[in-house]
């Protein structure tokens, strides 16, 4: 399932493509970039598979894109400034494969660059397009449901610990969507299966 979300949001990076400069993608000297960016930590698999789908789409790295990669290790205050310098820097496309909250900052950063996301919860309740048919603007990517699971992840550690009562749910509340999200769904679920929730906030 997760080959087939990455190749999912490595066509849709490469549809992005088809958006950049004609200039950017001939025989200049200067190659288009990619602005990748996750708000976790730097893993060699995802940047792997990030470059593996990259050239199954034709696109290779140091020929004819260049990627400028940033793992912000859970400082998601970097988030606007990092936008901000991607979108001074004309990168030709933002990748977001992994975030809620760095898709809806790079859409608040830019209007015209192409923005490709992989995103945990309803594109549409995130701001990040118009419909799921019709998406318009910029922005376009896939939805990785995480948080329509909620209620099921919740219902099988109850399973596993039926004799719990009281849960734990830590959330960073600088990662403000996930953290809202969290914050929805976790309490109304545990409610209905009879846990009491104790919420505590951690930070990076």
């Amino acid at each position: 399932m997760l080959d087939v979300r990455r190749r999912e949001f490595i066509t849709l990076l490469g549809g992005a493509a088809a958006a950049w400069p004609l200039a950017a993608r001939g025989q200049q000297p200067a190659l288009p970039v990619v602005g990748f960016v996750n708000a976790g930590s730097s893993y060699a698999s995802w940047r792997n598979a990030f470059r593996q789908g990259l050239n199954e789409s034709s696109y290779v790295e140091g020929q004819n894109v260049m990627v400028e990669c940033h793992w912000l290790d859970g400082q998601y205050d970097r988030l606007p400034s990092l936008m901000a310098d991607l979108v001074r820097g004309r990168v030709a496309v933002i990748a977001t494969p992994a975030g809620n909250y760095a898709a809806q900052v790079a859409k608040a950063a830019t209007t015209t660059i192409p923005i490709v996301f992989g995103v945990g919860d309803d594109p549409v309740r995130l701001g990040l397009v118009t419909s799921l048919a019709r998406p318009e603007g910029n922005a376009t990517g896939i939805n990785f449901f995480v948080q329509e699971v909620t209620a099921k992840r919740l219902g099988l550690l109850h399973d596993l610990v039926p004799k719990a009562v009281r849960l734990a749910v830590m959330i960073n509340p600088a990662n403000v969507p996930t953290a809202e999200a969290t914050l929805r769904e976790i309490p109304e679920a545990a409610r209905a299966i009879g846990l009491q929730i104790h919420t505590t906030s951690i930070t990076a």
